[in-house]
């Protein structure tokens, strides 16, 4: 059975990258007064996407990690997973942030909050950023399952013209 884990981990990864933009055109079109403030419940969902998701990926990771342990060194895997929980945590504060200015009831409070939610998911994207890029380690850094030190992982052969395929068919099946 093929890892769960990579087909898993994007998802959170691009909700974190789009959502500052989302946050950003959302509260500037709460503001303008061009959506209805339960416009911000959409942030509310996304970034329970967001952050959902990344349960299930941690929780994959967790399960495919015998998979790795021994292929990789211990250290980049510890720091992949210290990434991974600091972008839960990140994630899940700007949830409580996002749910507190789609609750809140008077203006100026739902505004600092969507301004703050704006701010930690900058927080967020750069904390993404980090697991990606260990986990990136992981898979293609020195050492890696895929990397060029890794002895189990061999180039993928040269892709052959079309015509050199055709006579080598040929001459396969004489």
């Amino acid at each position: 059975m093929l890892p769960l884990h990579p087909k898993l981990v994007h998802l959170p990864i691009a909700l974190a990258v789009v959502m500052p933009l989302i946050l950003l055109g959302l509260g500037f079109a709460i503001r303008k007064l061009w959506l209805p403030q339960r416009a911000w419940f959409l942030a509310l969902a996304l970034q329970g996407i967001l952050l959902g998701g990344g349960f299930a990926a941690r929780w994959s990771g967790e399960r495919d990690e015998s998979r790795v342990e021994g292929r990789v060194p211990e250290a980049a895997l510890e720091a992949h997973e210290r990434a991974a929980n600091l972008f839960l945590v990140g994630a899940g504060g700007v949830l409580a942030l996002v749910a507190a200015g789609a609750f809140a009831r008077r203006p100026g409070a739902s505004r600092g909050l969507m301004g703050a939610s704006f701010a930690g998911s900058l927080l967020v994207l750069g904390l993404g950023y980090r697991v990606g890029e260990a986990g990136g380690q992981l898979v293609y850094g020195q050492g890696g399952v895929a990397g060029p030190a890794n002895p189990q992982s061999s180039p993928a052969p040269e892709p052959r013209e079309p015509e050199e395929a055709r006579e080598h068919e040929g001459r396969e099946h004489r």
